[in-house]
């Protein structure tokens, strides 16, 4: 019969921390770096970067004004009544 061995809560832990503060670290050094490349580009580009933008920012308002017209009900049409028939006039 093979025994298994755990390791303690503690150490488990412990890399559990690290690991995460390694990835916080790492995630950290990667936002940092795009954001600086965005800057720079916009420093390089600025008509470019304010088109996209107008663009990006015109296609959100375009998807939240569709979504918010999707979401509202309609109200019920009336029926349409058909009209009485109309005898005609004895002269």
């Amino acid at each position: 019969m093979a025994t298994t061995t755990t390791e303690p809560a503690e150490k488990t832990s412990v890399t559990t921390a690290e690991g995460r503060q390694a990835l916080f670290a790492n995630a950290k050094d990667a936002v940092t770096e795009a954001v600086q490349t965005a800057v720079d580009a916009v420093k390089a580009n600025p008509k470019t970067a304010a088109a996209i933008a107008a663009g990006a920012t015109a296609a959100v308002a375009g998807a939240a004004y569709g979504a918010t017209k999707l979401s509202t009900s309609k109200p019920a049409a009336p029926k349409k009544s058909t009209p009485a028939k109309r005898t005609p006039a004895k002269n």
